[in-house]
């Protein structure tokens, strides 16, 4: 260890009566940093579970690529396309695509006895990946959908369960318009789930897809749309220009043409608003480094004036201002590591409070979750501590040319 070191030491850990460091200054400073990287670390653990919860949300109850007709409108009385084997086959085998699904929709209403809604049958085949919806189903079970066969079976929403007062095994009455028609349909309700999506919660009905294209009145092949889940999500849009390389703009047996679109496309101002809360933590970051590094350099500056008949007798004895410096720079790391292992331990345990316990609690018809998600991140939690202890050292190097000023003669005689 060498000598500059050493004395560091001896004033962080000194006690020693009148040469001991104001305490009130050091502890405000460490616990500025503290604070400081315990609000960062939380900030980013609370954007980053945000922004995960709400895509994986977007993308379970959808998916990370779609494609559809490109006459479709904003409506959910689609334009079919045809979804032929030889075409499903041409896309799982595009590079980036994990899993291949079609799906049919057609827009309705449900009466009971008491009360009517406006709703949307998705149907799915037996293709169809149900790793989200398992995860949100509370009551019942996920029949066995296939596009060959009618089950008369159907998943509803606990929202909806509740407006109709539905529960499983219940019957309910289904009307569709075809042309100047109405058709009925009546469908078993075999589970509930819950997604706390609201957009998606107060809208869809599950069932087969053979049932949505016989309402629809389309062929075997014919459907609203394939949804393609990706392997890795930030290639999304290398994958999108490898689908679109295939089939995009290209026309069906039946004349219709394909487009592609992403789930970022499809919902841009849900994925507006996650790219805003990027923009929020840097504000929070920017801050918390702000506050933290003023609170060390005015407990620097304290802790310099403290010990200036010190200083006076360390230059009497030779050591010229950089080495000086260095004890106080050097003292200065000690007490922000000491501040950042604190900052560590709170941010680390909200984290860990919230994860497990969740007692922040939101409105999930707002914030499409019902608790604030957190999601630790082992990179940005390495980054920010990185980043924390250089951006804290940096702000002190100017205060510490105080020692520059200070003349052996005088200091030594003052009290």
């Amino acid at each position: 260890m060498s000598w500059k070191l050493f004395v560091a030491h001896r004033i962080y850990r000194s006690n020693e009566g009148g040469k001991e460091v104001s305490k009130p200054a050091v502890r405000i400073a460490m616990w500025g940093i503290a604070v400081g990287l315990a609000v960062m670390i939380l900030a980013v653990a609370v954007v980053i579970g945000f922004k995960h919860e709400v895509r994986d949300k977007v993308v379970g109850i959808g998916s990370d690529i779609t494609v559809t007709n490109f006459d479709m409108q904003k409506s959910y009385e689609t334009v079919p396309v045809s979804a032929t084997d030889s075409l499903l086959e041409v896309l799982r085998a595009t590079e980036g695509v994990k899993h291949v699904q079609r799906y049919s929709t057609k827009p309705g209403m449900i009466m009971t006895d008491d009360n009517f809604l406006g709703m949307v049958l998705k149907g799915v085949s037996q293709e169809y990946d149900w790793s989200f919806l398992r995860k949100h189903l509370l009551e019942g079970e996920i029949p066995a959908f296939t596009d060959t066969a009618s089950t008369n079976r159907t998943l509803i929403s606990r929202t909806i369960a509740n407006k109709l007062h539905l529960k499983t095994g219940d019957k309910l009455y289904t009307y569709y318009i075809d042309g100047e028609k109405v058709r009925a349909r009546r469908l078993e309700v075999a589970g509930i789930y819950q997604t706390n999506f609201s957009t998606y919660d107060e809208l869809f009905l599950i069932t087969d897809l053979y049932t949505v294209n016989r309402l629809n009145s389309w062929e075997s092949d014919q459907v609203s749309g394939i949804e393609m889940e990706v392997e890795n999500y930030d290639l999304l849009l290398p994958t999108k220009e490898n689908i679109r390389a295939k089939v995009d703009m290209q026309k069906d047996a039946y004349g219709n043409t394909y487009y592609v679109t992403t789930v970022e496309e499809a919902n841009p101002q849900i994925f507006a608003w996650l790219d805003l809360l990027d923009l929020n933590v840097w504000v929070i970051l920017i801050l918390m480094t702000g506050v933290a590094g003023f609170t060390m350099i005015s407990g620097l500056l304290i802790i310099i004036l403290e010990r200036t008949n010190m200083i006076g007798v360390l230059k009497a004895l030779g050591a010229d201002n950089l080495a000086i410096r260095k004890i106080f720079l050097s003292f200065s790391v000690f007490l922000i590591g000491r501040g950042m292992l604190w900052g560590n331990l709170i941010g680390l345990a909200l984290i860990g409070v919230q994860e497990y316990f969740r007692p922040c609690k939101l409105d999930p018809a707002t914030y499409y979750v019902d608790s604030v998600p957190v999601e630790f991140n082992l990179w940005w939690w390495v980054l920010l501590n990185v980043c924390t202890l250089i951006i804290s050292v940096l702000m002190l190097v100017g205060p510490s040319y105080l020692i520059a000023h200070i003349h052996p003669a005088k200091s030594i005689k003052f009290e």
